[in-house]
């Protein structure tokens, strides 16, 4: 049997973060390691906050051509030429927002740590399926995407798994082969350095 390819690293921004600083982070960052995704996942619902987020983040990826998302707001990454939508509310709105975004558009959904949400959505026409929190976070409802669940869905499911939220080293080394994206947020930028606390994730991988 061949040996698994390393998962890919898709990063989620802060909730949070100052528009001075933030974008030479990522740049940093992004210069560092090959990263597939970054996905714009702000607290803020303020428009004009998302917009001027997603236009200097826009910049920093397409420069590197690293593809951008945003959490949920489909109008808005439409209209700021971000590359795709990534959905919370597990399937219920892929079929929706495919037929609204169309064939090129990257449609993601979490689906927390249900495998029966994660095929309805594979179904309903996501590119990929995120599963999480993997380790201890306040992600979703605390229900815990454990390694079972991302065997299974290696073995029967094409569709891409994203595994995200209170990522380890420990949990990096043990999911890695059955996962296609480690998505990396706080884990990282909560350190004073992001770029070795990212290293430290990558040479997890083994």
């Amino acid at each position: 049997m061949d040996s698994p390819e390393k998962p890919q690293i898709y990063l989620v921004t802060p909730p949070s973060f100052e528009l001075g600083q933030f974008p030479d982070q990522l740049a940093k960052v992004l210069d560092s390691t090959d990263v597939a995704c970054l996905r714009l996942d702000m607290a803020s619902r303020d428009e004009d906050t998302l917009s001027r987020a997603a236009d200097a983040l826009r910049e920093v990826t397409h420069a590197r051509d690293v593809a951008i998302v945003i959490s949920d707001h489909q109008l808005l990454a439409e209209r700021l030429g971000l590359d795709g939508v990534h959905l919370t509310d597990s399937a219920r709105s892929v079929r929706a927002t495919r037929k609204a975004m169309g064939a090129d558009a990257i449609v993601g959904s979490f689906c927390g740590a249900s495998n029966h949400d994660g095929i309805s959505a594979a179904e309903a026409g996501a590119d990929y399926v995120s599963f999480g929190p993997v380790g201890t976070s306040g992600l979703g409802d605390g229900a815990i995407a454990d390694l079972d669940l991302f065997k299974w869905w290696s073995e029967m499911i094409e569709v891409p798994v994203v595994a995200e939220g209170g990522l380890t080293e420990d949990l990096v080394r043990n999911i890695s082969p059955f996962t296609d994206f480690l998505g990396i947020g706080d884990e990282i930028w909560r350190e004073e350095n992001p770029v070795l606390a990212l290293s430290r994730f990558t040479s997890a991988m083994g």
